[in-house]
């Protein structure tokens, strides 16, 4: 039984979620979207130029330059972004998610999935909603020094890199987070 205090609680997250996270993600054009692709690989390519030669690589790269991330004890995330092949966009894709447990504040993150085969790559185009950790294992990466990468790291079918976090909170991880197409 919810006690007064565990009723407030759970009310005041509610109306935070419902007032903060539509602002966050609120719906980026496509040229936006575009740009804010351009940047953060950018920024990716100089923190790391083992990332850039394994992007090199790719048969796909899914790149979120902003995913917001706000909770008070249950959260919710967003971004959008684009899957690149050859390096042009050829689809636009939203990831989200919801988390129930000790969360408080706020984040900005920029997140790259690498396909680095083609049938990891089809079998993500081909979902109708690709959850990661359900329709496939996304291997995430941390820089070692220098921005080396590790050699397990790099033979596995999906990699990926969560960079630039900003904010309150910290959680490295994509288990959970569904990625679904989007119209632009």
């Amino acid at each position: 039984m919810f006690s007064l205090v565990s009723r407030h609680a759970f009310t005041m997250t509610f109306l935070f979620l419902s007032v903060s996270l539509p602002l966050f993600a609120q719906a980026a054009s496509k040229d936006e979207i575009d740009t804010n692709v351009e940047v953060a690989l950018e920024q990716f390519y100089k923190e790391s130029p083992a990332g850039k030669r394994l992007a090199s690589r790719a048969r796909g790269m899914l790149v979120f330059p902003k995913v917001v991330k706000a909770g008070i004890g249950i959260g919710g995330e967003y971004g959008e972004g684009a899957l690149l092949e050859g390096g042009r966009t050829v689809e636009y894709y939203n990831t989200a998610s919801a988390s129930i447990g000790f969360q408080l504040g706020a984040q900005v993150k920029s997140q790259i999935i690498l396909f680095m085969t083609e049938d990891a790559l089809d079998t993500f185009r081909s979902s109708d909603g690709w959850e990661a950790g359900v329709d496939g294992s996304v291997a995430v990466v941390e820089f070692g020094s220098g921005g080396e990468i590790s050699s397990n790291s790099a033979q596995e079918p999906i990699i990926g890199f969560i960079f630039s976090n900003k904010g309150l909170m910290f959680n490295l991880t994509f288990e959970g987070s569904k990625m679904s197409k989007i119209e632009r």
